[in-house]
């Protein structure tokens, strides 16, 4: 994936951020978020067609992509939601438009909700959210990291692959696919995707915290899901825009849980009609209330 870098650092307690923009330096900013196990990468092509109306940020989370990986490091999903709040600080943005897939969609929520960031409109991506998330491929090398980090290299790199490309529900590209899993492979890679997924045994409870608040979210919301996602199952989009009043719900035929990469046109379309609050080309029984 030639051509995808971010150029900009931020300090943290968590390690430090690599971040960028890019787009229309005129255009409203708009925020993307990442989730587990990926990068900011997720949203190049979904990113790259909502540039020409939008400044847009990205950033990797501390533990993931270009960002700093190290042993020690706080990866909660609570630890991340205070510094994505830190990061919009100091981009000096107030009520920006913000985009979240996966576990970002936490982050985001956590920021807004635990943490007073203002957001002037938000869309979740096959967001975790509501119990129970994950795969249960993730849970199993949480529970025993100790035992997978054994592993020899190839091995490692073969589940990596196999576990990376079960979120897609038409396939990845042997390109894509390669982008993804690079930053996971090598002695350094396997350790922090370990970290990771330690990390993430734990934070059932930072959701669990956060539901009850949903029913107080007072901006536009819009929840998109893959139609064949296995690790967020579209029932846990419908719940979730069920929860948070007034939020519309946008399920994409075909994709799976890597949504902004299996149907990054259809989500693109989907979301500038939401951000612009435009009319959304797709009949209404795509675009419904739950």
């Amino acid at each position: 994936m030639v051509g995808w870098q971010l150029s900009g650092t931020y300090g943290t307690a968590s390690g430090v951020v690599r971040w960028d923009r890019f787009g229309n330096p005129e255009g409203e900013p708009l925020v993307l978020l990442h989730g587990t196990p990926f990068s900011s990468l997720v949203w190049r092509d979904v990113g790259r067609a909502l540039a020409a109306h939008h400044q847009v940020y990205v950033w990797d989370m501390p533990g993931y992509g270009c960002s700093e990986r190290a042993e020690g490091q706080d990866l909660s999903l609570a630890a991340m939601g205070r510094v994505f709040a830190g990061l919009l600080g100091h981009w000096n943005l107030t009520d920006p438009l913000v985009v979240a897939h996966d576990s970002g969609g936490a982050v985001a929520l956590g920021a807004h909700l635990l943490h007073g960031a203002g957001y002037r409109r938000l869309a979740l991506v096959d967001a975790v959210s509501l119990p129970p998330w994950g795969s249960a491929f993730s849970r199993l090398v949480g529970e025993h990291a100790h035992v997978f980090e054994q592993l020899p290299l190839p091995v490692h790199a073969a589940l990596v692959r196999e576990y990376v490309g079960s979120a897609s529900g038409p396939g990845l590209t042997p390109a894509v696919l390669d982008a993804l899993t690079a930053p996971w492979l090598g002695e350094e890679g396997r350790a922090a995707f370990h970290r990771q997924l330690v990390q993430r045994l734990d934070d059932r409870r930072y959701t669990d915290v956060m539901q009850d608040r949903y029913g107080t979210i007072d901006l536009p919301v819009l929840v998109c899901c893959g139609e064949q996602d296995t690790w967020v199952p579209p029932a846990r989009g419908r719940e979730l825009a069920s929860r948070i009043p007034g939020a519309r719900l946008r399920v994409l035929p075909g994709a799976g849980h890597l949504a902004p990469v299996d149907a990054a046109a259809e989500l693109a379309t989907a979301l500038f009609a939401f951000l612009h609050d435009v009319h959304d080309p797709h009949p209404p029984n795509d675009l419904t209330r739950p």
